[in-house]
């Protein structure tokens, strides 16, 4: 059973979203993310220090915005943008989050280039109302 509430859980996941990919705080990604940590992402080398280290070596640009942020029990989803990342495009991401004892336990993501206006069959962005410049 749950000890967090969804809504507790939802702020926890944009707190260290905030303090890891936004100011590259590695004392204050420690107290969120477990030391037992589960990465699923195939980009990522395994554990919470596999993260850290990837952050470390992406642009100090980097950046996190949240659009959308779901929860239920121990899970989170959020829909967010990684811009500044040193590529050609954002990333547009679904990161589904299981939070334990409190702190981000186990992790997995789709991500995808944010397409350009011209890119978008649809005419619609991906994220927010509006596309990148």
């Amino acid at each position: 059973m749950s000890k967090t509430t969804p809504e507790q859980n939802k702020a926890l996941v944009l707190e260290a979203f905030d303090a890891l990919f936004n100011k590259r705080d590695y004392a204050a990604a420690e107290r969120y993310w477990s030391d037992r940590y589960i990465q699923h992402s195939a980009h990522i080398a395994p554990g919470r220090d596999g993260l850290f280290d990837l952050v470390r070596t992406v642009p100090d640009t980097l950046r996190y915005e949240n659009h959308l942020i779901l929860a239920e029990g121990d899970y989170v989803i959020a829909h967010g943008r990684f811009s500044g990342n040193g590529r050609p495009a954002a990333w547009v991401a679904a990161d589904v989050v299981r939070i334990e004892d409190g702190k981000l336990a186990e992790h997995w993501d789709v991500l995808q280039d944010e397409a350009t206006q011209a890119q978008s069959l649809s005419g619609l962005p991906m994220f927010g109302d509006h596309f990148p410049d």
